[in-house]
């Protein structure tokens, strides 16, 4: 069974269209990662997965079922940009409160340490950390054991630790069998932590399939190394070079044919090239391209 399935979703806010037929199926079991420039439709389609809005026309189901339905029986938690806790509310208080809500919840116990919150667990609310107060949003959205884990930018405002950290406790999560959806602008993140990675631009899907297909569709490469004093004029009129960018003292050459364009490098110009390094089109690349052409 299909975890979630978007069939030709519109959503419009009068005359602005924020989803465009969108059509998409995510698997039960499966970490999705949702991408896309601002306004692209990430945030409206995880609202209305949640029931918070309805599309203008269109299907939406969750485990076959309605998204108010599937999230009237618990069977899916969110981690939304944005949520207050109560300051006077310890760590525990707070998370056991919202547990309780629910026919078939975790273990507070198991929530506190799936979250990495054990440590805190006796402090308020108002004193904990950013990174801390995030991972109480991420124990509050798998209080019910969701079988569906919406996380909209759930590591935004964390720093690289905590971020870390929290990738740790959802592969841990995902790995109990749950289906997990994320949308991140750090796109490291959905290279690195999803099975698959869908990208939108204007309410619709440009690309899907796992990072290594959506990088290996975007032609392109780049040759880095340093030049010292040397001039960098004319290295953008070599074969295949598409740009050239300096960087603290590094030249990243860009080009759409690695072999010419490095064939011509070493044998027509005459610079003292060191510290050469070959990259293929990372999931930025292939990002920026794809949401360029939509």
């Amino acid at each position: 069974m299909n975890a979630i399935a978007f069939t030709g979703v519109t959503k419009t806010y009068g005359d602005v269209l924020a989803v465009d037929g969108l059509n998409l199926e995510v698997a039960a079991g499966s970490t999705v990662a949702l991408l896309g420039p601002n306004g692209a439709g990430k945030s409206t389609s995880i609202n209305m997965l949640l029931g918070l809005l309805q599309p203008t026309a269109g299907d939406i189901s969750v485990f076959g079922r309605t998204p108010a339905q599937a999230v009237a029986r618990g069977e899916v938690g969110a981690m939304l940009q944005e949520g207050t806790l109560i300051p006077e509310l310890t760590v525990a208080e707070t998370v056991d409160f919202v547990r309780a809500l629910y026919p078939q919840s975790l273990p507070l116990e198991e929530i506190l340490r799936l979250a990495d919150l054990t440590g805190v667990a006796k402090r308020r609310a108002d004193r904990l950390s950013g990174g801390q107060t995030q991972r109480v949003r991420f124990a509050l959205a798998i209080a019910g054991a969701p079988r569906l884990l919406l996380l909209d930018e759930p590591t935004a405002a964390m720093d690289v630790e905590s971020r870390r950290g929290f990738w740790d406790n959802m592969r841990a999560y995902a790995a109990l069998g749950h289906t997990i959806l994320f949308a991140t602008h750090y796109l490291e993140e959905a290279d690195e932590n999803s099975d698959r990675v869908v990208v939108i631009a204007r309410g619709r899907v440009v690309a899907d399939g796992t990072a290594a297909q959506i990088k290996a569709g975007v032609a392109g490469h780049a040759a880095s190394f340093r030049l010292g004093e040397q001039s960098v004029a004319g290295l953008d009129a070599l074969p295949g070079a598409t740009a050239v960018e300096i960087l603290g003292g590094r030249v990243t050459l860009h080009t759409t044919d690695l072999d010419a364009t490095l064939d011509a490098l070493y044998r027509k110009t005459t610079l003292d090239i060191h510290d050469l390094q070959l990259h293929g089109a990372d999931l930025e690349d292939a990002f920026l391209a794809l949401t360029k052409e939509a």
